[in-house]
């Protein structure tokens, strides 16, 4: 726990929340599909794309992982993509999920 002071000059607590794990996301591109628009880019909460120097054969530059560990899995990339190029998702693999936890 730690202590801060609050708006009126008292201590207050926070706790981290126990049990609570981080669930990595993953983001799926086909760079091949992509027209270049950069709404992923754009909408992207946590900055974890950005897009490529490279060209795809159309042309286009694509989006590209820049910080696969900030991702959350929250697929806005995904929703905002209009050629349906990109997709994030929560990679549960990787460990326990909650549920399994508290069994």
């Amino acid at each position: 726990m730690s202590e801060r002071s609050g708006p009126s000059g008292e201590p207050t607590t926070t706790a981290s929340k126990p049990g609570k794990k981080k669930i990595p996301g993953v983001i799926s591109i086909d760079g091949e599909r992509c027209k270049g628009c950069g709404y992923c880019v754009a909408f992207c909460p946590l900055g974890v794309l950005a897009m490529a120097v490279r060209f795809n054969s159309k042309g286009y530059h694509y989006p590209e992982v820049i910080d696969a560990e900030k991702c959350s899995g929250c697929d806005l990339c995904g929703m905002y993509c209009p050629d349906f190029a990109i997709h994030g998702s929560r990679d549960n693999r990787s460990g326990k999920s909650e549920e399994s936890e508290t069994e």
